[in-house]
């Protein structure tokens, strides 16, 4: 998770939204990213797929074998990737500012851990709070 949390603070650092993802197989992370919404005019770069997009082309059964780390709890777009590669654990750090379909994921046989790290919830908060046009557009609002 601190791999995930460095990339959220790149991610403000660069003018957009604090939010960070890795993508671990066997320990080693494989893929890692930020939201680049802003930075690329892109309205699918959620930290979550940019770190899918990082980690390049995988096997089936490579994503079974991974983990996914977010700093914050997936969005239905985000979670639809972890169905259709069936990443079968992903570990947030927190879902206070936003709470995407975790009832959904669980349902699907997806384990979902919530570390609820303070750190990461007022880091969201803070920025939601001086960006909140850009936030619920990025929430779909």
């Amino acid at each position: 998770m601190d791999e995930a949390i460095k990339e959220a603070k790149r991610g403000l650092k660069e003018g957009g939204e604090p939010i960070g993802s890795v993508l671990v197989k066997n320990n080693k992370i494989i893929g890692r990213g930020h939201n680049r919404r802003i930075q690329d005019s892109n309205p699918i770069e959620h930290a979550e797929m940019n770190a899918l997009e990082n980690a390049g082309r995988l096997s089936a059964k490579d994503y079974k074998q991974c983990t996914l780390y977010t700093t914050l709890s997936p969005c239905d777009m985000c979670s639809g990737a972890v169905l259709l590669y069936k990443i079968p654990l992903v570990v947030m750090a927190e879902n206070k500012n936003f709470k995407g379909p975790e009832a959904y994921l669980k349902k699907r046989g997806i384990k979902l851990i919530n570390l609820n790290l303070p750190e990461c919830a007022e880091m969201m908060k803070k920025y939601i709070n001086q960006n909140k046009k850009i936030w619920f557009e990025d929430i779909g609002n």
